[in-house]
């Protein structure tokens, strides 16, 4: 057996990790269910599917298609909540000693304070909570929290009040002004960030002459969206330098999480390509290892940022 001789720790804030693959929250079920596949113990860390305090039916169906270079879904947080995942799915993943980092949703700050709130008995068991603000805000006719700093502000220091765990924002490609809000997270007590979640989409039916999913939008994700992934971490880790990132978006190769830490992230989440492969986070942390062995790299944290500004001639 080869001893490895790269160093895939890393450290996001206070959070220290094995290694930088995370899996994103909505594509690894709750945990464990592909434990059988991908040992959860062997990334850096689960990410879940993000729950709110209660219950919640999600959209109608269909709610995921595929497309030319990833997919669009419109699943709309189906979950049976905090209470649920607590009982059911996070002994699983405590005897299996995954770190797990919960994600939450709520759709005004009052329940994402609820859900926060209703993860303090286990919070021994997190190394993180990943707030997801892609949601409507009933109280701003819908419009969604990542796309307003105040709003963002708002949830992540009410939610930092109350936990006493890391918290990293998951912000949106599609906001305006993605820097600021990002400056805003922080400022308002986010460890770090995860960047990005789905790209707004739709798919239509020429033959019926309707979308194809039942919603009828959608987020678009994989392949496609990783130019868009790289610069949304890139501008977001020049402008706020320090703040760990996590980034997510079109991650299917040991390359691309290469690529993903030297735009400025810390760590780099795996989701879409888990649905083609479920082993894809352990295989993309091996080529990410080979990568770096090839390549004279001893620790992958020497990754983070290293873009280089000069353009070839």
């Amino acid at each position: 057996m080869t001893v490895s001789t790269v160093d895939l720790s890393v450290r996001l804030g206070a959070v220290q990790l094995p290694n930088p693959i995370v899996t994103a929250s909505g594509t690894f079920g709750h945990g464990a269910e592909l434990a059988t596949l991908c040992d959860p113990a062997l990334l850096g860390a689960v990410t879940t599917k993000s729950q709110a305090s209660f219950a919640w039916v999600g959209n109608p169906g269909p709610r995921l298609h595929a497309t030319a270079c990833g997919m669009v879904n419109a699943v709309g947080l189906q979950g049976q909540g905090i209470a649920h995942w607590i009982a059911h799915d996070l002994p699983a993943l405590r005897a299996m000693d995954a770190r797990v980092i919960a994600s939450i949703w709520g759709r005004s700050v009052e329940e994402f304070a609820e859900a926060a709130a209703a993860l303090d008995p286990v919070q021994d068991d997190l190394v993180a909570l990943e707030v997801n603000l892609s949601c409507p805000n009933l109280h701003a006719g819908d419009a969604i929290f990542a796309h307003d700093a105040s709003a963002t502000s708002d949830v992540v220091h009410q939610v930092c009040q109350i936990v006493g765990v890391p918290v990293f924002a998951k912000l949106s490609a599609g906001a305006a002004d993605l820097v600021h809000i990002a400056g805003a997270a922080v400022d308002a007590g986010a460890t770090g960030l995860t960047l990005i979640n789905t790209v707004r989409a739709l798919l239509v039916d020429a033959e019926l002459r309707r979308p194809v999913l039942g919603s009828p939008g959608g987020g678009l994700s994989g392949a496609a969206i990783k130019p868009i992934a790289l610069r949304a971490v890139h501008d977001v880790t020049s402008a706020h330098v320090g703040v760990p990132v996590i980034g997510t978006g079109g991650v299917s190769s040991g390359v691309d999480a290469v690529e993903v830490l030297l735009a400025g992230a810390t760590a780099v989440g795996v989701g879409t390509a888990t649905f083609a492969d479920p082993r894809a986070p352990l295989r993309i942390l091996g080529e990410l290892e080979d990568w770096c062995a090839g390549h004279g790299v001893t620790r992958v944290s020497e990754l983070t940022g290293a873009l280089r500004k000069e353009t070839s001639t």
